[in-house]
């Protein structure tokens, strides 16, 4: 017989990726949900709509390649019934190996999702304080000072900081395609994935100098140390030396310019927004640029000199906590069980990474209503590694992480680096594939509604 409070309310504060995972996890196996979501009533310094789980920097979810980890963990996610990536599957855009999504579409279908579920209460108002009862804070790296007030008393002077930065987007009709060619590095995908502007090394230069000299905003509490590092600005990564960007997001390997039959020097590379490729991100550019800056500096890329922006790249304050010293396994505060810190305010950093915490949250408040075990993810795959780093009290200075190889078990009997890369992600295969057959019962209600989306 379940515990009585196994159908008392949850409520979840945030409307992203994490906030929406975990109400429709819950919803879905019978738990009442109170969503609270601020936006439009405040706004927030990096969304542009109301909608839920909207994507504020790219709309890639990143490689699809099954044998590196962000491939892993969108399969692990799938084998335990995510809304997040069949959604993501459902509203996809051309992008060569990686799994990108028209984003307004993906924010849509969601919002509809969520917002039509019998069991849900979608209420649009900022959360000032802790509620009663189970809670899932996922409030996400643009959390409102009023909620850090709350938080702040909750766990004390735990949480942290960083920067994080948005890439600039341009209509695909203003992109000049004398200039530019479409490919996929390697030829991966169906080869017209990307929109490519070469540069050579003069072109570079010139772009390089005008990068470093241009005026930046101006920030109070900005500071270098502060910028989490898988999303630096141009800027910043242009100042870590001459060729720190060419080795980097505008590295042109794999490529050939039908132009010279030659590879570029360096290569901008533009992304379609939509699937009706009007629009295109400039790929690594985030950037602290102010507009008119932005404007002149990459109008000065081939193929950009025209370039209409449809939006400017912006950079926001991004706050998250301590995990490993206050967060136990399964995401709830070591010092008051109730309450539950997922998502990218946990510091696990990226789109999916993000609505993993928000279904581990979810699926320990199922467990711990009907009285079960934990049931902890296990350490050899992608997701359960990621949780398991975030709330390790033997992780040092704490950083927000993107799930990686680097923090899996590693196989270093196997030399060969794709040989071992692909081992990793049979073992990680193995691993989810027992884990989701020992807790079938508790994972069909989310595999069966996960099914339906996009049909």
């Amino acid at each position: 017989m379940p515990p009585t409070n196994a159908f008392d309310t949850v409520t979840v504060i945030g409307g992203g990726l994490a906030g929406s995972e975990a109400a429709w996890q819950l919803a879905i196996r019978g738990i009442p949900v109170r969503l609270l979501e601020m936006r439009p009533s405040a706004a927030s310094p990096a969304h542009h709509s109301d909608g839920l789980a909207e994507l504020v920097c790219s709309n890639s979810f990143k490689s699809d390649d099954p044998a590196t980890a962000t491939g892993m963990l969108k399969r692990e996610l799938e084998a335990l019934g995510s809304l997040i990536v069949a959604t993501a599957r459902a509203t996809a855009v051309p992008a060569g190996a990686a799994l990108a999504v028209d984003r307004d579409d993906f924010s849509a279908s969601i919002t509809a999702a969520i917002s039509n579920h019998p069991l849900i209460e979608l209420v649009r108002e900022e959360a000032t304080s802790i509620p009663e009862g189970d809670v899932i804070i996922a409030s996400g790296p643009l959390t409102s000072a009023n909620l850090e007030g709350a938080l702040s008393e909750l766990v004390g002077d735990s949480r942290l900081a960083f920067f994080d930065a948005a890439a600039p987007i341009v209509a695909a009709e203003s992109i000049d395609m004398e200039f530019a060619f479409r490919a996929s590095r390697y030829d991966k995908g169906e080869g017209a994935d990307y929109i490519n502007c070469p540069m050579n090394r003069e072109q570079y230069d010139v772009f390089l100098g005008a990068v470093l000299d241009a005026e930046r905003v101006i920030l109070k509490e900005f500071e270098q140390k502060d910028l989490f590092q898988a999303c630096q600005p141009v800027e910043e990564v242009a100042r870590c030396g001459p060729d720190a960007l060419r080795y980097g997001g505008m590295k042109p390997v794999g490529l050939i310019d039908p132009r010279t039959g030659e590879r570029p020097w360096a290569v901008l590379q533009l992304r379609a927004e939509n699937r009706a490729a009007t629009a295109y991100n400039l790929v690594g550019c985030q950037t602290n640029l102010t507009f008119s800056e932005q404007r002149r500096v990459f109008s000065l890329v081939p193929g950009l000199q025209n370039a209409e922006f449809l939006r400017y790249g912006v950079m926001h304050r991004n706050t998250f906590v301590d995990a490993p010293r206050l967060l136990a396994g399964d995401l709830s505060l070591r010092t008051n069980p109730r309450v539950r810190i997922a998502g990218q305010l946990c510091g696990t950093e990226g789109y999916l990474e993000a609505a993993g915490g928000g279904l581990v949250a979810a699926l320990s408040i199922v467990n711990a209503r009907l009285g079960h075990q934990a049931l902890p993810l296990p350490a050899n795959t992608a997701l359960g590694s990621l949780i398991a780093y975030a709330t390790d009290p033997d992780t040092g200075r704490y950083q927000p992480m993107h799930v990686n190889l680097g923090i899996m078990p590693p196989m270093d009997s196997i030399r060969a680096k794709r040989a071992r890369r692909a081992a990793i992600a049979e073992r990680a295969a193995v691993a989810i594939l027992e884990y989701s057959q020992t807790h079938a019962e508790a994972l069909s209600p989310a595999l069966a509604a996960a099914s339906e989306i996009g049909k």
